[in-house]
């Protein structure tokens, strides 16, 4: 009979749960023990029940040891023997405290009334004297409600810890979840490092590298002028130059994947003033770009570092996209706004030409992802970014709060 047993508090016994099963069997036994020989010396006891009273104490302190698993059969076994027994009094304040720690409160009321029931008018009937009527039943009273408050007091406790261990164990759960989010997004945003810092060099070596390799066979064909030899050590010291720049470039975004606790390395947060070596680097490979910018140094100087390397990561995307995809375009990059009005980052480049006029090669690779990646990074500075194709011209703007002095 184990279905009135609270779910809650269902648990395998432990070595410390068999220690305390055999202290308060023990206990039980010797206060047994005591009081029936107390209640004999007295001589309140009719003979029958005298001669009763040990078996039926007996019976309810062995049943403690299975109160555990089984509390309401415990309660009902122990019933009668609590009614009619003295010597079982001291394992009726144990069954009657498991009861109200171990069942639902339901079951528990109705086995607590069941006791008051039969203990109250047995005990009126084994008194030996009417003038204490009143007290026996005053203490049977006392008796059972102390034992049931007490029961209660520890369920109380117990559940208390429970809650206490899921909220600790939900809480963990939510900080490790927090944690893997925060781990997520730093891998992401060193992707988005990575692809904005070497998106940019590796378009320039690729630029380099495909105009040197479109004039050696244009050359072997006759169609154009053999590259001399300092033609070809200029387009060499300039691929070197920007190689070594990448793996420079490369291994502070490879610092910064295992740094724990340090600031960022210093090249990696760029400022608006650096989009000027951009627009150099673009324009060292043959592109043709215009930069404008409307900001003065000094309102410049009161941005936020993080809308620095957005704008900056804006104009860089903007180069490399019109460097891989319209090569030999027009660019323009155009910064403007203030204080209040916000600030609006704008790159402009032609179209494209058809793949069978263009004059490099083969097209630069990418990976697809680089204005997936700029957008968010745009949104998390709480601005927009948005690009649009029209009368032949790229246009990709970034619009980024620039709040009031």
């Amino acid at each position: 009979m184990t279905n009135g047993l609270d779910p809650a508090l269902r648990a395998g016994r432990t070595w410390r749960d068999w220690a305390v099963d055999a202290v308060l069997f023990c206990v039980a036994v010797f206060l047994g023990m005591v009081v029936l020989g107390v209640v004999k010396e007295q001589g309140e006891l009719p003979g029958w029940a005298a001669e009763l009273d040990p078996l039926l104490g007996l019976v309810a302190c062995l049943a403690l040891w299975w109160r555990r698993g089984f509390p309401l059969a415990v309660a009902l076994i122990g019933l009668p023997a609590v009614a009619l027994a003295t010597s079982a009094l001291p394992a009726g304040a144990v069954i009657v405290t498991n009861v109200a720690l171990r069942l639902r409160w339901r079951r528990a009321l109705v086995t607590l009334a069941a006791y008051v029931v039969c203990m109250v008018p047995s005990g009126l009937l084994l008194s030996g004297h009417a003038e204490d009527l009143w007290f026996d039943a005053v203490f049977c009273l006392a008796y059972l409600l102390a034992s049931f408050a007490w029961g209660h007091a520890l369920r109380s406790r117990r559940l208390l810890v429970q809650r206490l261990r899921v909220d600790a164990e939900r809480a963990r759960a939510e900080h490790e979840r927090r944690l893997a989010d925060a781990r997520r997004g730093e891998r992401q945003a060193i992707a988005r490092e990575m692809h904005d810092v070497l998106a940019h060099r590796i378009s320039l070596l690729s630029v380099h590298a495909g105009a040197l390799a479109y004039r050696t066979r244009q050359a072997e064909a006759g169609a154009g002028p053999a590259l001399n030899s300092t033609e070809v050590a200029q387009s060499a010291e300039v691929i070197r130059g920007n190689a070594h720049e990448a793996v420079e470039e490369l291994q502070e975004v490879l610092h910064l994947l295992h740094a724990e606790g340090g600031g960022e390395p210093v090249s990696l947060l760029p400022r608006i003033q650096d989009i000027d070596g951009l627009v150099a680097d673009a324009r060292a490979t043959g592109q043709p770009v215009d930069f404008h910018t409307e900001l003065t140094a000094d309102a410049v100087h009161e941005l936020r570092s993080q809308l620095h390397r957005t704008v900056y990561r804006v104009a860089q995307e903007g180069l490399t996209n019109a460097r891989k995809h319209a090569p030999g375009t027009p660019v323009s990059v155009c910064l403007t706004g203030g204080p209040g009005t916000g600030l609006t980052v704008e790159v402009r480049n032609g179209l494209p030409a058809p793949p069978d006029t263009a004059d490099t090669g083969e097209a630069i690779p990418g990976t697809g992802a680089g204005l997936t990646g700029l957008a968010e990074r745009v949104r998390l500075d709480g601005g927009t970014l948005d690009h649009t194709a029209a009368d032949n011209t790229f246009t990709l703007r970034a619009r980024l709060p620039w709040p009031e002095r």
